[in-house]
């Protein structure tokens, strides 16, 4: 952790009214990067806190996903609790929101109102399918929109139903997406003064990642089906088996590197076979087969540590497939700040990823990890004018839960 460095977005102040990854996820970006970020949780707490791995009651997914965060918990359905989050947007510069359409305006949190007394107010919005279209109503996860985007007909093997990746990738990405939206719409206020709606969502993030084969469908008709551990039209980019049973990923799809792997074969002569001489060629699925068959006899001749070395050696870009154990052994995480120790009231303290990207003078931190639900909301409610005796009304009512 780098406490020195107040962070690039230090003074902004983040509202989060946000559930499961995706707007959590936004919200920590900001938080790492020095944003003042109040989350906004129901009575029972955001359902990421049940979510992953626990160690007795204590969620290690929320330690991380809500670190550098203030949690407030109150009932949104109450008119106080809608009092209160108004009064915390009144103060804010961004509010990140990942309900279905819809939801914020019958409370009453839409940007039109809020907006009324905050001109100023970037409201981030993430959805499954966005804010409008008529499919805006519908609910969307991460993996649904995967199926809808295009991205889940790309994944796994050609031969085998459609695989999913066992990870949030469309959330996480979502969040990259979301975030960065905050960020132009606080550039473009620093110029008028206002503020904007970005509109995020995990549809379209998904089919972002389709930008080759949209224009190939429209010009060739070209549906693009799955390929494996391949890379489509570039080869050679897969994975290969070892002699000691593990699997190594090289990636040698340009000329130049691809002439280094023949060579580190011992086979230049495939550099003068017309299959593999040209990256088209090596791309067509016939030809890309044969010299994975090829490269994969090589392979099995060496044990995956010592090939990897060798590849590496001679700048043929791979990587033997990590484990999570693995990455906790390897020194380069380590030295880059990627496993980050952090300070856990309850556990002593965890082992977090770190904090991406790095900022050569105004780096991100993490300064605490993930708040018990409610542990901020009395000092929260101070800041906004209230007495002690209107938190112990609101409590007794059971409009607000605070740390016990």
């Amino acid at each position: 952790m780098n406490a020195a460095s107040p962070g690039p977005l230090a003074g902004l102040k983040v509202v989060e009214i946000c559930s499961t990854i995706a707007g959590p996820a936004c919200a920590r970006l900001l938080a790492d990067f020095g944003a003042d970020v109040t989350k906004v949780e129901p009575l029972e707490g955001d359902g990421v806190r049940q979510m992953g791995r626990h160690v007795d009651d204590v969620s290690l997914y929320a330690a991380t996903i809500l670190r550098g965060k203030r949690s407030v918990s109150l009932d949104l359905k109450s008119e106080q609790g809608r009092a209160i989050t108004r009064a915390l947007v009144d103060r804010a510069d961004i509010l990140v929101e990942n309900n279905r359409p819809g939801v914020m305006e019958r409370l009453g949190l839409d940007y039109d109102t809020l907006s009324a007394t905050n001109p100023g107010l970037v409201m981030v919005r993430i959805s499954g399918y966005g804010q409008d279209g008529p499919y805006a109503g519908r609910p969307g996860y991460g993996a649904i929109c995967e199926a809808f985007g295009g991205v889940r007909h790309m994944t796994g093997d050609p031969d085998r139903p459609p695989a999913r990746v066992a990870l949030a990738t469309t959330d996480y990405l979502t969040a990259v997406y979301a975030a960065f939206g905050a960020m132009m719409a606080i550039h473009e206020r620093g110029r008028t003064g206002l503020g904007q709606v970005v509109d995020a969502a995990l549809y379209e993030t998904s089919f972002s990642q389709m930008e080759p084969y949209v224009p190939a469908f429209e010009k060739l008709g070209f549906v693009p089906k799955r390929v494996g551990p391949n890379l489509p039209t570039m080869a050679p980019n897969s994975l290969y088996p070892s002699a000691d049973g593990a699997w190594v990923l090289i990636a040698a799809n340009s000329n130049i590197i691809f002439s280094r792997l023949a060579q580190v074969m011992g086979q230049p002569e495939l550099l003068a076979d017309p299959r593999f001489a040209t990256i088209r060629a090596r791309g067509e699925r016939q030809n890309m087969t044969a010299l994975d068959a090829i490269i994969g006899a090589w392979t099995r001749q060496h044990d995956a540590e010592p090939l990897e070395q060798l590849l590496i050696a001679e700048s043929i870009p791979a990587s033997r497939i990590y484990t999570i154990a693995d990455i906790y052994e390897d020194p380069h995480y380590a030295q880059r700040g990627m496993l980050v120790r952090v300070p856990h009231d309850t556990l002593g303290h965890t082992t977090q990823a770190g904090v991406v990207p790095k900022l050569s003078r105004t780096p991100g931190h993490i300064r605490h990890s993930g708040p018990d639900l409610g542990a901020d909301t009395q000092a929260v409610l101070q800041e906004l004018g209230m007495t002690a005796e209107d938190i112990q009304a609101l409590q007794a009512q059971q409009l607000i839960k605070t740390r016990p």
